[in-house]
């Protein structure tokens, strides 16, 4: 059983989804919004007898386009990731993971996949964080 949870111990529970999460897609679309209605606002309050250079708008368009993609792209890779976690969650299932140090061993029960990590619940009850030196067999 894999089960999605927040920052390891923490108790916090999030949405798994493939829409933006965390506070960096948070502020990516504030930067976003805040630069479409900054560029309105500048069309709209322009002199009309001295009017923007049409070569500076082009250039803020193409700044707008350069966003909106970038934001995709971010949504699109961090979808791609958790999917990836899940996938190496589910494969330990079922397998002898060993500590570094050798002294947690044991078959994996259940697996929590942590925004930080992925943390196994072994049979005899005892916990181990995948990571860094601990062996999968």
């Amino acid at each position: 059983m894999v089960t999605p949870v927040g920052a390891a111990g923490t108790g916090y529970t999030p949405t798994v989804s493939g829409t933006e999460s965390g506070s960096d897609a948070s502020k990516a679309t504030l930067n976003y919004e805040s630069f479409l209605k900054l560029l309105v606002a500048q069309l709209k309050n322009q002199d009309p007898t001295e009017p923007m250079d049409p070569t500076q708008q082009m250039a803020q368009l193409a700044t707008f386009s350069q966003v909106e993609q970038t934001i995709k792209t971010n949504k699109n890779l961090e979808s791609l990731l958790q999917r990836t976690s899940l996938q190496e969650a589910n494969a330990v299932i079922g397998r002898t993971v060993t500590s570094d140090d050798g002294k947690i061993s044991g078959v994996v029960k259940e697996v929590t996949l942590y925004t930080d990590g992925i943390v196994a619940t072994l049979e005899s009850g005892k916990k181990l964080v995948i990571g860094p030196g601990v062996k999968v067999s």
